[in-house]
């Protein structure tokens, strides 16, 4: 901030003083996240010479204005058009990285010009070039504010922002501080700064800048010009010598140990800061006690939103200890990447797959014994989190742990619900799509009472908020109905009869509610493993071929059925394409190749031994068609996405609300998604006792196929679609409400 600075007792700055121009503009860099310039000469060598300040300055988030006279150096100039037309190579440079800013401004040559060509082109510096009307001459004016969001330095001197003005010449610079004056003190200089910037003014006009003048020192004799354009090598090589006044050398000094303190510190990712939704939970998260379930939809960031939260809490503390918790070790991997963006340090990991979790956890517990506070970010697998080792420690550790429970439905298990009835911790976050657990809601009871939290929950962000405010992709729906064949459907209705027979005394006699609740597995098994998807699947390709042009199945994701086919359960002569021995999900990428042979095809499944890198060339386009059974159902980002067909679902909501967040998840290149859903029903119409079990059975497939509709850019096509099964059944789609999750 600009009041811890100490500037003079006189609020002057004259070269050869103890208080040099150059310090004032090295110390108010690194404590601004504003500066606007108004000047008359200008050279980018003044970047150069104050590179340590630009790079904090830039890499704390800080934007420059400058208002600049007409007259610019050749490189300069061309600079300034290269990132003005967001032409800048900027692969090598990031906002956020201050070793490698520094390193690209301290060096004059031509990556120094790329990395201020880039800033612009990021509009992190934004310049205007003026003349003025219906006057000879040129703009020179010298002044400007430092701005660090609260409080305001002003300043006007002789000073040109030069590499000679900051260190060659004898300049001088008046202050004016904010926290020193009225409130509306500098409201007519701002004002004016801004009708000038925008040119609003009777008095300078802004000069496109392809109609710079270019200067070069040779052409001009004039003092001013000489100043701006003396040799840049000479002035450059005259900084690395520079004797600096002993208050100077010590300023610099302090700004590199505060540099140290920062790169070291956490600090949120992006430059723009969390979004306002963020902000919003963090603060009902801390009104409802350090307690709180966030319902997001899948997309809308629950990891940013859970670590600026902990983020917020290491502001107040000025260290932290959090321990995250994640079903899948694909999601310990996430969470450690994400962790790292936001600059935590010592992360551990604990899970099957890192064998020295143990050893670090003794480490900190270590440190403590000692009275030594440390920091550390935990990410471990629920069931690392059962291992006595880790119950030991967190009973240990005290109260002033964040525990995060990501995909927290998991929580209310058995099994995971003991564990956090004996846990001491008082700050904890739940995040997930779809919180309520189906089917238990004695579980769901549970996990609510741990995070003091229930509906709507302490936050929640709907898909079709997420949708309208661009944070997730508007979608096309596909619903394509498949009927089941008939060997399925003299199975499928053998089942039924055997289910009809038991409805009634099921709710009354254990064992014959054991029995029900197998045939009622046996008959889901017919319509998960439905051949006739296999040739559904096929024509939802074709389809896709002949409506896109080039390599229309790119970045096309398949939910295949689990399991393997059972000649008993199935005609395998229907499709027998690969041995009978082989996985449903096999017969699905053979497909596949069948109908695009060019198209390259890889499977994502549990046992698959590099998922990572299937990911990364899914996502780099080395793969075209991803093909996955439930190992993409939870937390695994897979943003690529374009289409998407999904040839199971089953009867959990979570599950289907959870693979189509993944899918919108927004790019770059992706300005919708389509989704493609395959809705199995019996085939022929339905009669006698067994009408109303398949009517409840087709009403689970269309109240998916209403809740995937109700959000889709082609809502009423998608639900006609499905307009003959809803007939034949007797089922008004309109009474079929999209499910009541709180993020559907």
């Amino acid at each position: 901030m600009l009041r811890v600075i100490a500037f003079p007792k006189g609020e002057e700055y004259r070269s050869g003083t103890d208080n040099e121009p150059f310090a004032f503009y090295l110390e108010s860099l690194v404590e601004s996240k504003r500066l606007d310039l108004l000047l008359g000469y200008f050279s980018s060598s003044a970047i150069n010479v104050l590179a340590l300040g630009f790079a904090t300055f830039i890499s704390n988030g800080g934007r420059v204005r400058l208002i600049i006279n007409h007259v610019l150096s050749v490189q300069d100039k061309a600079m300034v058009l290269k990132g003005m037309a967001a032409d800048a190579e900027g692969r090598q440079f990031s906002t956020e990285d201050f070793h490698g800013l520094k390193i690209a401004l301290d060096k004059y040559g031509q990556h120094f010009f790329n990395c201020i060509a880039w800033l612009i082109a990021q509009k992190r510096i934004e310049i205007r070039a003026i003349k003025p009307i219906g006057r000879r001459g040129i703009a020179h004016y010298k002044s400007g504010i430092f701005y660090d969001g609260t409080n305001k330095v002003k300043f006007k001197g002789s000073c040109n922002f030069t590499a000679s003005g900051l260190l060659e010449n004898l300049e001088e610079l008046d202050l004016k501080l904010s926290w020193k004056l009225e409130p509306d003190a500098f409201t007519e200089y701002e004002q004016d700064y801004n009708q000038i910037f925008d040119g609003l003014t009777d008095y300078a006009a802004l000069i496109p800048f392809d109609k710079i003048e270019e200067v070069i020192v040779r052409e001009y004799g004039g003092k001013d010009l000489d100043e701006l354009l003396v040799n840049e090598q000479q002035l450059l090589e005259q900084k690395a010598k520079q004797k600096h006044t002993e208050a100077t050398r010590r300023t610099m000094e302090a700004i590199m140990q505060k540099i140290e303190v920062y790169r070291s510190s956490p600090r949120f990712p992006f430059d723009s800061g969390p979004r306002q939704y963020q902000q919003d939970a963090y603060q009902n998260w801390v009104n409802n006690g350090y307690h709180g379930i966030f319902a997001m939809a899948t997309g809308t960031g629950k990891t940013i939103t859970a670590l600026n939260c902990c983020l917020n809490e290491f502001a107040q503390q000025d260290n932290y200890q959090i321990v995250i918790l994640v079903p899948t070790t694909i999601l310990v991997e996430q969470w450690e990447k994400e962790a790292k963006r936001f600059n935590f340090r010592r992360i551990i990991k604990a899970s099957s797959k890192n064998a020295g979790w143990k050893d670090a956890l003794d480490g900190i517990r270590n440190s403590q014994s000692f009275g030594v506070p440390d920091s550390y970010v935990i990410v471990s697998t629920y069931r690392t989190f059962g291992n006595p080792v880790f119950q030991a420690f967190l009973k240990a550790a005290g109260d002033e742990i964040i525990l995060v429970a990501d995909e927290v439905h998991n929580v209310g298990a058995p099994a995971v619900a003991a564990l956090f009835a004996q846990l001491p911790v008082k700050k904890l976050i739940g995040l997930s799509a779809t919180p309520k657990r189906v089917y238990d809601e004695e579980g769901t009871e549970q996990m609510e009472a741990f995070f003091h939290d229930a509906p709507p929950y302490a936050y929640n962000f709907t898909m079709e908020r997420a949708i309208d405010e661009g944070i997730l992709c508007p979608y096309y729906y596909f619903p394509r109905v498949v009927e089941l064949t008939k060997c399925e459907m003299e199975r499928y209705t053998e089942i039924s009869a055997k289910l009809a027979s038991l409805h009634d005394r099921a709710s009354k006699d254990n064992a014959a509610k054991k029995s029900y609740e197998m045939l009622l597995m046996q008959r889901k098994r017919v319509i998960h493993k439905a051949m006739s998807k296999l040739d559904a699947f096929e024509t939802i390709l074709r389809d896709i071929i002949k409506s896109e042009e080039g390599p229309a199945l790119k970045y096309t994701l398949v939910y295949a059925p689990e399991g393997f086919y059972d000649e008993n359960e199935t005609d395998l002569d229907f499709y027998p394409k690969v041995p009978e021995d082989s996985r449903i999900i096999d017969y699905y990428a053979n497909a596949v190749r069948e109908v695009s042979p060019e198209t390259r095809v890889a499977d994502y499944i549990s046992e698959s031994t590099d998922k990572e890198h299937t990911l990364q060339h899914f996502e780099t386009g080395k793969i075209d068609v991803l093909l996955s059974m439930k190992c993409l159902d939870e937390g695994v980002d897979i943003p690529r996405t374009e289409q998407a067909i999904f040839c199971s679902s089953t009867g959990n909501p979570r599950q289907f609300i959870q693979r189509r967040g993944r899918i919108l998840r927004q790019h770059p290149e992706k300005h919708f998604a389509r989704i493609y859903d395959l809705v199995v029903v019996p085939s022929g119409v339905p009669t006698g006792a067994s009408f109303e079990l398949e009517q409840n059975l087709v009403r689970k497939e269309l109240e998916r196929v209403v809740d995937f509709a109700y959000m889709a850019i082609n809502k009423f096509a998608a639900i006609n679609a499905v307009r003959s099964v809803c007939d034949r059944y007797q089922i008004n789609p309109d009474s079929l409400d999209p499910y009541s999750t709180p993020v559907a």
